[in-house]
């Protein structure tokens, strides 16, 4: 098979990936989770209208410079007056407290003197001033939040703000995550000759997590058929949404992922792909369940796993920001012409002169974590694409802190 370019394999990977389905969880457990309809304010806030300051209830026609007006009573927030004001008088109001009828302004605290029962005016009041108005916030009925939004601290405290206890989310994608290879041994544990640590599972799986998704570790399956085919059925029982495999993905003898998906009823897509790093990249379905095949080199499987796995986990969670977000940018270094693959280089971001700059580091091998720990992002090469200068304009897109 040909290698498949780049937008081709999102697309495909991206094809029929609609939201799953809705669930409603309470309002402590919806920080991260993703809206599946628009919510509307159950409530007007404020209710009425409210002082912003502490001081003293007035209407302004009285409260001129030098007015001594009488002071009838005290409001408290929550604590609303029992009668409206009339001509010559004034309410101890707090912050917070409803504003009585009568009363257009407020006088603040440091802006008057207290004789007794008198309050001497020292500022002019303004109608309107320091007064907060019913529904300046939001009024019963207003859509603040919408379906796709993945929920953060501040939308939660409108929430609550619009007087929802619960929301509607779209359930948690279930992803289920495979490490194949006889040379694989885990962090702690003695690795003998010609065998490696395993690191893709840690950064995948972390990328997962901070997608909103539940995330099942399968392991790591020994290279043979039988052991690589019986714990891809095992993600098939475990109904998850997405299977994720780092390793075997390459053309070798022992390379059997792609034949233990096959012989698991997966109905592959792609195997390869005009991309660097990552060509020995795959994508296949079986009914519900979507597959990913990432290389087991840690820097491809990684930049692989971001570039692709993360636009699936957000379709499949009902986002609307799907796509990372590219940004321009200048080169930091010369870079030489690219051929018909394309890169994602690692490269480090600083600000000069006002401008991002995008440095790629030096070494771009795909085994060497070292250069992906210190990068802040990835520079988007396309294929086919002439040398540059150091100070030309390219594109990047970040990565996650």
């Amino acid at each position: 098979m040909a290698l498949m370019p780049f937008t081709d394999a999102m697309a495909a990977i991206l094809r029929g990936a609609d939201a799953l389905p809705e669930e409603t969880v309470a309002l402590e457990d919806a920080f991260h989770r993703v809206l599946s309809r628009d919510i509307a304010s159950l409530r007007t806030q404020p209710p009425q209208a409210m002082s912003a300051m502490d001081g003293y209830a007035v209407r302004a026609a009285d409260a001129t410079l030098g007015a001594r007006l009488k002071v009838i009573g005290e409001i408290s927030a929550g604590k609303p007056f029992d009668r409206a004001l009339a001509a010559g008088e004034a309410v101890r109001i707090f912050t917070g407290g409803v504003v009585p009828d009568g009363a257009d302004g407020v006088v603040i605290q440091e802006d008057t003197v207290r004789d007794g029962d008198v309050v001497l005016v020292n500022e002019a009041a303004t109608s309107g001033r320091h007064i907060r108005p019913a529904g300046v916030d939001f009024s019963q009925g207003d859509v603040l939040l919408q379906a796709g939004t993945l929920l953060t601290d501040r939308n939660l405290a409108l929430a609550a703000g619009m007087n929802h206890p619960a929301l509607p989310v779209r359930r948690r994608p279930i992803v289920a995550m495979l490490a194949t290879g006889d040379e694989l041994v885990l962090p702690g544990e003695s690795a003998g000759p010609g065998q490696i640590v395993l690191s893709n599972g840690f950064a995948l799986r972390a990328l997962a997590r901070a997608e909103g998704a539940e995330v099942i570790d399968l392991g790591i399956a020994r290279d043979t058929l039988d052991s690589t085919t019986a714990a891809i059925r095992r993600a098939i029982d475990l109904s998850a949404d997405v299977l994720v495999t780092t390793g075997g993905a390459s053309v070798g003898d022992h390379d059997l992922v792609q034949q233990s998906l096959v012989a698991a009823g997966v109905e592959m897509t792609f195997w390869k792909i005009a991309m660097r790093p990552g060509k020995p990249m795959m994508h296949g379905r079986r009914g519900a369940m979507r597959v990913i095949g990432l290389p087991g080199n840690p820097v491809s499987s990684y930049v692989c796993g971001f570039l692709f796995m993360v636009p699936l986990l957000r379709a499949l969670a009902g986002r609307t920001d799907i796509q990372h977000a590219q940004e321009p940018a200048l080169l930091g270094r010369d870079l030489p012409a690219n051929d018909h693959r394309e890169d994602y280089l690692r490269t480090r971001l600083a600000w000069r002169d006002g401008a991002l700059v995008a440095t790629p580091v030096l070494k771009q091998d795909s085994s060497l974590l070292g250069n992906l720990a210190v990068a802040e992002g990835l520079l988007v090469r396309p294929p086919h694409a002439e040398a540059a200068k150091a100070g030309d304009p390219c594109t990047i897109i970040r990565l996650p802190t």
